[in-house]
């Protein structure tokens, strides 16, 4: 909420923040009235005097628009000098997310957030978990002849993860790993051994790399999440198909980690209960 300010101060900060802005700019009363469309003595105006008087809104957006800040920043509504559209764009990226493992894009956004917590919600089972013939199975359409390539970047990410000083939680839909093991839906095809060897990797890394890695089962008919990774308090990222969301900005990071801790908060079964869950799973299958 922006403070109530006296009038005179106000119109003292709009001359400061207009003085400001044209020397940031390099313009002259003369040139910033000639682009406005005003008198060189209005300008003049706005920067002299001690009366309380601000300019009206048509001056006050022909300077702001000229000089590249905002309104509210001129008038003290607001401490930030950027326009709207420039606050979006450095808030806001749309990236194309590639349907393979190769992904320069998500290791640069690991290793800017190396030491703060990373909480990923995965659009299937964490990739970085997966064993290598799961991956093969899920990835032949789209990884061509670049097979050993696409299943190394997986492994990098989770030597990484074990290299690094962050700690990793994982929200994972009860039912996705329930699917998995029972070899419906979308894992209608995926063999047997497969999925009996995938389960022991999970068990096995699970308990090497525990507490560290914490993966929570919630119950998907209470609650919903889109695919996402909260690289700390810097950055939250969605997985949108072909595109990756990428936003930045503080407020909204700070909305998906309670959307995240909600998650994890309201789950069914915890990181320490997720290893009888697989065994239980294991037994089923076998």
């Amino acid at each position: 909420m922006t403070a109530n300010i006296d009038k005179r101060v106000r119109a003292e900060q709009f001359r400061d923040r207009l003085a400001r802005a044209m020397a940031g700019r390099g313009l002259t009363q003369s040139a910033l009235a000639r682009r406005i469309g005003v008198d060189r003595s209005t300008i003049s105006q706005l920067l002299s005097g001690d009366a309380a008087r601000l300019p009206n809104a048509h001056v006050v957006g022909a300077c702001a628009a000229e000089l590249g800040v905002s309104a509210d920043w001129l008038l003290s509504l607001s401490e930030r000098p950027e326009s709207a559209s420039d606050l979006l764009a450095s808030s806001l990226s749309l990236t194309e997310a590639p349907r393979a493992l190769v992904d320069e894009r998500i290791f640069d956004w690991h290793r800017e957030a190396a030491g703060y917590k990373i909480r990923h919600v995965p659009a299937a089972l964490p990739d970085m978990l997966k064993t290598r013939a799961l991956l093969e199975w899920e990835y032949a359409p789209h990884l061509g002849r670049t097979a050993d390539q696409a299943i190394g970047a997986s492994e990098d990410r989770l030597d990484w993860m074990r290299r690094s000083q962050s700690d990793y939680e994982i929200a994972l839909p009860r039912f996705e790993l329930r699917s998995f093991a029972q070899g419906t839906g979308y894992y209608e095809t995926l063999p047997r051994s497969v999925r009996l060897d995938q389960i022991d990797r999970f068990l096995a890394l699970c308990e090497q790399l525990y507490p560290r890695l914490r993966i929570y089962l919630y119950d998907a008919q209470r609650l919903y999440s889109v695919p996402l990774t909260i690289f700390g308090p810097l950055l939250c990222v969605f997985y949108a198909g072909g595109h990756y969301m990428a936003f930045r900005d503080r407020d909204r990071v700070e909305t998906f980690t309670r959307h995240f801790d909600l998650l994890v908060r309201e789950a069914d079964l915890t990181a320490r209960d997720l290893p009888s869950e697989l065994l239980r799973l294991r037994a089923e299958i076998a």
